[in-house]
């Protein structure tokens, strides 16, 4: 069985499809394409509170690009799915409708929750009965989710993102109450430890040099690699650390985030598993269509 997940961000927008067998009581998921295409459509919304023309255009084709891959794959379902800065834009339904008019890819643009939802789904086999404070970074979001014994017991979504802060910086407001609703939530008697999502702290990780089969951060690491990056110009984050020029201007800011996130929450150590939006829509698209898995 062949899936395929399109994850419409603020930052970019990728397509993942996967193989998905049986073999010997074991499920196996390989990925048979992963295309990331930097189209910043969070720049135009946080901005102008609308797609741009030109933007809208390229995005049309972008989605008949993933169309064909998906028909070339011959893949038996799908899901795209679109965060915040096309359900923030004033026109996001109408181009949701275009594309599924003109290119037959049917888009949900889901809520912060539903974001968050997705994205937990995937973390599940790193959650114990012990205290954790997921914190997932976005272009034009930050979604976090509080756990105990197993069991979220608080979540919420805020308007700070990576992309948002490049035009709009810090809103002191919106910090603090992300600050107010960790504090509020956590309890400061219990060591909490963090899980860190998103594009941009998993290039803090990769910048680390992490030991092998190690997948966790220091929050004193943390603040060394951000440091190390703003010793950095722009076009030598690019040129000189290899970023892509979509990541190289906004992992400073992500990093800020992050870091706000973990001290208000006194934490001192974050997991960084390497799952995303992309992951959750897999898990849900398997759980629905599991029935037709190949046994080999």
């Amino acid at each position: 069985m062949k899936l395929a997940a399109v994850d419409i961000g603020s930052n970019a927008i990728r397509l993942q499809i996967t193989h998905v067998t049986h073999y010997q009581n074991n499920i196996n998921f390989k990925k048979l394409e992963y295309v990331r295409f930097p189209l910043r459509l969070g720049k135009d919304v946080f901005h102008d509170q609308r797609i741009s023309d030109k933007n809208r255009r390229k995005f049309v084709k972008l989605m008949k690009a993933y169309k064909l891959l998906i028909d070339l794959y011959e893949v038996d379902d799908y899901m795209v799915c679109a965060t915040s800065a096309m359900r923030e834009s004033n026109n996001g339904r109408e181009i949701a409708d275009e594309v599924k008019q003109d290119v037959g890819l049917k888009i949900q643009i889901i809520d912060g929750n539903k974001e968050a939802d997705l994205i937990n789904i995937a973390l599940w086999s790193y959650i114990d009965h012990r205290p954790y404070l997921h914190i997932d970074v976005g272009g034009g979001s930050t979604e976090l989710n509080i756990y105990q014994n197993q069991k979220k017991i608080a979540s919420k979504s805020f308007k700070i993102g990576s992309v948002r802060a490049l035009d709009n910086g810090k809103s002191p407001k919106v910090w603090t109450a992300m600050r107010n609703f960790i504090r509020e939530n956590v309890d400061q008697k219990h060591r909490i430890t963090c899980i860190g999502t998103g594009g941009n702290i998993n290039k803090v990780f990769e910048l680390s040099n992490p030991r092998k089969n190690k997948r966790y951060l220091d929050l004193a690491k943390i603040k060394e690699i951000k440091s190390y990056l703003e010793g950095f110009s722009y076009e030598e984050r690019i040129n000189v650390l290899n970023l892509n020029p979509d990541r190289a201007d906004v992992i400073i800011p992500a990093s800020n985030i992050y870091l706000a996130a973990m001290e208000a929450a006194n934490a001192s150590k974050m997991i960084v598993p390497d799952v995303g939006l992309k992951d959750g829509v897999m898990n849900v698209l398997y759980e629905r269509n599991k029935s037709k898995v190949s046994t080999l």
